[in-house]
């Protein structure tokens, strides 16, 4: 807020060379925090998974990350994709669902005002329960890639999920070659 006003200011002055460095550093500004918010994230989850202390959890989640950066980010794309379809459907299945039930209890009343809050609700909880959904994925990740790393867990790792990562890891070596 504080570079918006200044922004204003520069503007009022009519000083465009500070309106343009001003937006420059309100982009810089967002970027960084932006990477802070997906840091701090993925620092807590190594924290729980882990029992580390937050500083050392971000620094093995930083590393973690950069080690399997292509992994990181088709599951990003992939999770942002699924998000998007749960979200979508929960608000449209609880819109028409509730079209459907105000017209079959009261055909009579305009459903307009309660469809709206329905889908109101509809948005909140989506949202909701779509961020946990994000936080699952991630941290399932997470675990993955740290008994992976590890060597250890082959317990508790579900032999479908066994074959692909062997079969995943000889194609790797394979093109190493």
């Amino acid at each position: 807020y504080l570079m918006k006003y200044f922004e204003k200011q520069a503007q009022a002055q009519k000083n465009r060379v500070m309106v343009l460095v001003l937006k420059a550093v309100q982009c810089c500004i967002w970027c960084f925090e932006k990477c802070i918010k997906f840091l701090n994230k993925n620092a807590y989850i190594q924290t729980a998974l882990l029992g580390t202390n937050f500083c050392v959890s971000a620094k093995k989640a930083f590393y973690l990350i950069l080690r399997n950066v292509l992994r990181f980010g088709t599951m990003a794309v992939l999770g942002d994709v699924i998000e998007a379809i749960g979200f979508f459907s929960i608000v449209t299945g609880t819109g028409c669902i509730g079209y459907m039930l105000m017209r079959l209890m009261h055909p009579d009343v305009s459903p307009f005002v309660p469809l709206v809050v329905m889908l109101a609700v509809a948005y909140i909880v989506a949202r909701l329960y779509m961020c946990v959904f994000g936080l699952a994925v991630d941290t399932c990740l997470q675990c993955f890639l740290a008994v992976e790393e590890m060597g250890t867990g082959g317990d508790y790792i579900p032999e479908l999920l066994k074959s692909f990562i062997s079969d995943n890891n000889r194609q790797i070596e394979g093109g190493k070659d």
